[in-house]
């Protein structure tokens, strides 16, 4: 992969796209360094499935040669939008895809009705969020890793 940005589609995920984006997931965060027992205890909650796609709205970027190089998973109640995945494929971090796919993430996400957008982010994911404009408002239990704890951001959006 060249290390110009893509020509990049953003779509809405499909059923046949849940076994793709979970890879992309695991190693988009094995990327941050993690070992294999995290990994393991992580696969359950960077699973895509079809349940992921009812839930909420799940959009994949993808580049000209069909590839996917990072999705998120939008949900949404009331006001509050939360992004509840968001992972660029370690190969194509830092090209700008993730500001596309932020971007709109947040579009959809006021179209839908949403004032603020919360997530519960990695910490090497966070300043990321922060460039993208949320704040640190906290911390959330990690689902996968009893114990530890994640930072919580928001970015207020209407």
């Amino acid at each position: 992969m060249s290390c110009e940005r893509p020509n990049l589609e953003l779509r809405r995920a499909r059923a046949e796209d849940c076994g793709p984006l979970t890879e992309l997931a695991l190693r988009s965060k094995a990327s941050n360094g993690y070992g294999e027992a995290f990994m393991a205890a992580c696969v359950a909650e960077l699973t895509v499935d079809a349940g992921s796609l009812a839930a909420g709205e799940v959009w994949l970027a993808e580049d000209d040669e069909g590839r996917v190089l990072g999705f998120f998973d939008l949900r949404i109640e009331a006001d509050l939008a939360e992004a509840e995945a968001f992972f660029i494929a370690p190969a194509a971090k830092r090209r700008g895809i993730g500001r596309s796919l932020w971007a709109h993430l947040e579009a959809r996400a006021r179209s839908l009705g949403a004032g603020r957008i919360t997530i519960d982010s990695d910490p090497e994911a966070q300043a990321f969020y922060e460039a993208m404009g949320a704040l640190l408002v906290g911390e959330s239990p990690s689902a996968s890793i009893p114990g530890r704890k994640l930072p919580r951001l928001e970015k207020r959006i209407g």
